[in-house]
C-alpha cells in the first residue's frame, strides 16, 4: 500500500504515475461511496487552514466541502487576515500554523511561497493554485476524462489558447507522467516555457506519451479526444484583454474547431468561462469586439459533449481523496 500520509502536493511531479493514479482511483471510490450514502469520515477532529491570496469559487468550495464531508474543520484565511510575507515571514507563518493545524491549502501567486510553506510547516501543504502550477485541477481533469472516455491512457488532450499559463503547464506535465498525449495549440508568443517543455520530454521517456506544441490549429486539433481551454486573461491580467483578443481569437473553441478533431470528443474548461455576455468581462468583450464569447462559444460550452460542470464537481471528489490520503486515516 502506498503511504501518502504527511506528504505535500505542491506541483504535479511531487507524485509519480502510480501515486497520481492511486489518488484518481481513490477519488472515484469516494465519489461512489458518497452517491450511495456510505460514510467516509477519515479526518474526524482534524483542522485545515485555507490560505487564499486569490479569489476562488470552485477551489475554495471544493476544499471546504471535501474537508467537511471527511469530518474536518476548516479555517479560511485571506490575504487581509494575515501578515504573510509582510510583517511575518512565510517560514515563521508556516511554523506557527503547523503547530495548530493538520494541513494547509495555499492559493496565491508565487510558487516559492507554497514551497516555503511546505518546507517549514511540518504538516501536509497542498497547492490550490499558483502562477506556475494548478495540481489539484489536474486530478479532477483526468478523473473526468476517465469517466467519460473509459481511460486516459494513450488519449490525446489538446489545450487551445494561452499555452503559458498554469493550467497548460500542468496539463503538459501531468500528461507526461500519466502517459497521456498532450497538444498545446497557441500562438508562438504564448507557448509553454522551454523549461516546462524540457521537463515534459524527460517525463515522457518514462511514460511513452508524446506532446505537440504548435501554432497550427488544424494540425494540433486533428485526432484529439479532449479539447481543453481556459480564459485568455488570467487573474491580474485583465488589462491585457485587447492584446490577448488580437492574439487569440483564431484559437477560439467553436464548433468548426471541434469538428477538426474528426472524432467524438469531449470539451473541458477549468472555469470560469467567458462564453456569453452575462458577465462583466463578456459584456466588455461584446462592446469592444462585437463577439458573444471569448475562448469558447456558447454552443460548445452548453453542448452534450461539454463536461465542464461534471469536471467542476470532480474538484471536490479529487480534493477529498487528496486530503484523506495525505492527512486522514484512509491508509
Amino acid at each position: 500500500m502506498i503511504s501518502f500520509y504527511g506528504k505535500n502536493f505542491l506541483k504535479e511531479y511531487d507524485f509519480n504515475k502510480h501515486q497520481l493514479e492511486t489518488l484518481i482511483d481513490l477519488a472515484e471510490d469516494l465519489k461512489t461511496k458518497e452517491k450511495h450514502g456510505i460514510p467516509h469520515r477519515f479526518m474526524s477532529g482534524k483542522h485545515i487552514a485555507l490560505i487564499f491570496e486569490k479569489q476562488s469559487t470552485r477551489t475554495r468550495s471544493a476544499f471546504t466541502v471535501a474537508a467537511g464531508k471527511l469530518g474536518a474543520n476548516v479555517e479560511y484565511l485571506n490575504k487581509n487576515d494575515m501578515q504573510l510575507g509582510a510583517k511575518e515571514s512565510v517560514e515563521d507563518t508556516a511554523k506557527v500554523l503547523g503547530t495548530m493545524f493538520d494541513g494547509i491549502a495555499y492559493r496565491g501567486f508565487e510558487q516559492k511561497t507554497v514551497e516555503a510553506l511546505g518546507e517549514h510547516a511540518n504538516i501536509p501543504v497542498w497547492n490550490a493554485l499558483t502562477n506556475e502550477w494548478h495540481p489539484t485541477q489536474m486530478l479532477a481533469d483526468f478523473l473526468t476524462i476517465k469517466e467519460y472516455l473509459g481511460t486516459y491512457h494513450g488519449k490525446t488532450v489538446t489545450f487551445v489558447g494561452d499555452g503559458r499559463n498554469n493550467v497548460a503547464h500542468s496539463l503538459l506535465i501531468t500528461g507526461a507522467i500519466l502517459g497521456v498525449n498532450i497538444n498545446i495549440v497557441a500562438p508562438e508568443s504564448l507557448q509553454p516555457t522551454l523549461s516546462v517543455q524540457k521537463l515534459a520530454k524527460d517525463l515522457q521517456h518514462q511514460s511513452g506519451s508524446k506532446s505537440l506544441i504548435t501554432s497550427d490549429v488544424e494540425k494540433g486539433i486533428k485526432g484529439s479526444d479532449v479539447i481543453y481551454t481556459d480564459v485568455w486573461c488570467s487573474m491580474g491580467e485583465e488589462d491585457a484583454l485587447e492584446e490577448r483578443y488580437n492574439l487569440l481569437h483564431p484559437y477560439q473553441v467553436n464548433q468548426a474547431l471541434v469538428d477538426m478533431t474528426g472524432k467524438n470528443t469531449i470539451f473541458l474548461h477549468c472555469l470560469p468561462a467567458i462564453h456569453d455576455t452575462t458577465t462583466d468581462v463578456g459584456q466588455l468583450a461584446y462592446e469592444k469586439f462585437g463577439v458573444h464569447g471569448l475562448e469558447v462559444t456558447d454552443d460548445v460550452f452548453r453542448s452534450g459533449y461539454s463536461k465542464v460542470f461534471e469536471q467542476a464537481e470532480n474538484r471536490m471528489h479529487t480534493i477529498k481523496a487528496l486530503l484523506a490520503a495525505t492527512c486522514g486515516d484512509v491508509y
